[in-house]
């Protein structure tokens, strides 16, 4: 796994304590890519392995996760160890008997996405909803890394 978007030079400080966490993630998924099940019909390595987005507000961190065809019952959210963890199912379409499939490029299978929270929450604001084949979650970060503003006596 790969940072789609660039951090500013202003931000690696406040990310260095996760870069553990990171690469942790990015290990197992690609572990996982490149140790994926052969019998899946998919190319070596190759496995569903959804989008997300992740954006941090003063008050918030908000998630979005591309889940096509999923059933938000076929998904499970946990937030352990500073890492939402997001796995699930994206079943298979059965194929029908008298039909010559010539390609199948849809990927279905097992999933599981750990993204590292850049900062600290308050694991008591998560709030998860899904539409449109989107799962957006946002959590409350910590009353303590929050900015506040300080007034300037004249």
């Amino acid at each position: 796994m790969v940072e789609r978007h660039a951090v500013g030079p202003h931000h690696e400080r406040a990310l260095a304590p996760n870069s553990w966490n990171r690469l942790e993630s990015e290990m197992r998924d690609l572990m996982g890519r490149f140790f994926a099940p052969i019998e899946t019909g998919l190319g070596f390595g190759e496995r569903f392995s959804p989008s997300v987005n992740l954006v941090e507000t003063d008050d918030s961190l908000e998630v979005s996760v591309e889940l096509p065809g999923i059933k938000p019952d076929d998904v499970d959210v946990e937030i352990k160890n500073n890492a939402l963890w997001i796995s699930g199912v994206k079943k298979s379409e059965s194929e029908e008997k008298g039909k010559a499939y010539h390609r199948i490029e849809r990927h279905h299978g097992e999933f599981q996405r750990v993204i590292p929270l850049p900062t600290e929450i308050d694991e008591e604001k998560v709030d998860a909803t899904y539409r449109d084949g989107v799962l957006r979650i946002e959590i409350g970060k910590s009353d303590q890394v929050k900015p506040r503003r300080i007034h300037v006596k004249t």
